[in-house]
């Protein structure tokens, strides 16, 4: 299952097993739409930053993109093999990029449609993704790595190390000079310009995600 609410509030859509997101106006609670056409289940929903379109990756390989004000698909983004486990818009809504069971991250223009990089180098599954606050960066976490790439040319420009477990997910601070990753009751807060260790904090009693 997921969830996700618009930038501006005003709308929430969820996903569940039944192959269909919904769309719901938060205010009267009132379902608006429903999106059809899946095979299978819906793993994350995510708006883009101006609230104009949603993107939901399926328990497949397929990433579909709407227009989430008349619910018409856009485009079916197809290039995984494997199941895409999460989705991120970056910060001015042209990319959006999908990870995958497969070990790849892929970045789509979300106008035209296109496959713009797969970037590879991970040794197992990307089980989270997300943007610096300026979109010049993409962090990826995979295993007990997590890696920071140039989002505009792909390259790979750190590998993160230093979790003992998997690492569940990753964040920006809000002026991108810092990076969060969790794993395995810690969380690490790294330098995401030169990809130092700066901190970790511990002292969780489960898995952090």
């Amino acid at each position: 299952m997921a969830v996700a609410f618009s930038p501006d509030g005003k709308l929430l859509a969820s996903a569940s097993g039944d192959k269909k997101i919904k769309l719901w106006d938060v205010s009267s609670g009132a379902a608006l739409k429903t999106l059809e056409g899946y095979s299978r289940s819906v793993n994350a929903v995510a708006f883009s930053p101006d609230g104009k379109l949603l993107a939901s990756a399926l328990d497949d390989e397929i990433v579909k993109l709407w227009d989430a004000s008349s619910g018409v698909a856009l485009h079916t983004f197809e290039g995984h093999w494997s199941m895409v486990y999460t989705i991120a818009f970056s910060p001015d809504g042209k990319l959006l990029a999908s990870a995958s069971r497969d070990k790849t991250v892929k970045l789509w223009d979300t106008v035209s449609g296109a496959l713009l990089q797969t970037l590879e180098g991970h040794s197992s599954w990307v089980s989270a993704i997300a943007f610096s606050p300026d979109g010049k960066l993409l962090a990826s976490a995979s295993d007990e790595t997590v890696k920071l790439w140039d989002a505009g040319s792909g390259v790979a420009l750190q590998t993160l190390e230093g979790h003992s477990g998997h690492v569940n997910a990753v964040a920006f601070s809000p002026d991108g000079k810092l990076l969060a990753s969790a794993s395995d009751e810690t969380v690490k807060l790294w330098d995401a310009s030169s990809g130092a260790a700066l901190q970790t904090l511990e002292d969780n009693s489960d898995s952090v995600t």
